[in-house]
């Protein structure tokens, strides 16, 4: 089959980013200091994100915070990595049972201080350490956290040695939306 190699055809490529330019100026205007100066009256305007940091109950804010708990854009909120144990919280570790248990207990904090719930989850990772070994258990402790239909789920393998403090056996983070 002969393609036509006319002037007058637009690709594919070149329709879908016309049309997703045009959803995205018109879906929500920029103004102000964002706005381009040297863009004529009425030109699309693209869309910035905007950026806010949601601090888990009790938490201070830090002026030179290598790292946020959690981020809301919009309707969407991203929670950092919960890690399974912290001796702050809890003396012992435990089995990773006990840290997914105490991994979600501080995300379910987290998205409710936030605004969300559980709920409102549309996606979940974590880190296991020695995931041969830890699945089962860990599938055990996640189990009851989330209302049907489950978010989608996907982790990452590692040893223990590599989950960055001696004990920790989980670490979680999660996408979210905000009703």
């Amino acid at each position: 089959m002969a393609r036509n190699s006319g002037s007058t055809k637009k690709t594919r490529r070149q329709v879908l980013a016309t049309g997703l330019a045009g959803v995205a100026a018109a879906a929500v205007p920029v103004s102000g200091a964002a706005a381009s100066q040297d863009a004529p009256a009425g030109a699309a305007k693209a869309w910035l994100p905007r950026k806010q940091v949601v601090h888990r109950p009790g938490q201070k804010p830090s002026p030179n915070a290598l790292l946020s708990s959690c981020i809301r854009s919009g309707h969407l909120l991203f929670v950092a990595g919960i890690g399974g144990w912290y001796p702050d919280r809890r003396k012992e570790p435990g089995d990773i049972k006990v840290q997914i248990q105490s991994a979600l207990t501080t995300m379910q904090e987290i998205l409710e201080n936030a605004g969300s719930s559980m709920a409102n989850v549309l996606k979940v990772h974590m880190t296991v350490a020695e995931p041969n070994k830890n699945l089962a258990l860990l599938n055990e402790g996640y189990r009851g956290f989330f209302p049907d239909p489950p978010p989608a789920r996907s982790y990452t393998g590692c040893g223990v040695d590599q989950m960055g403090r001696e004990g920790v056996l989980v670490q979680v983070d999660c996408v979210a939306y905000v009703d």
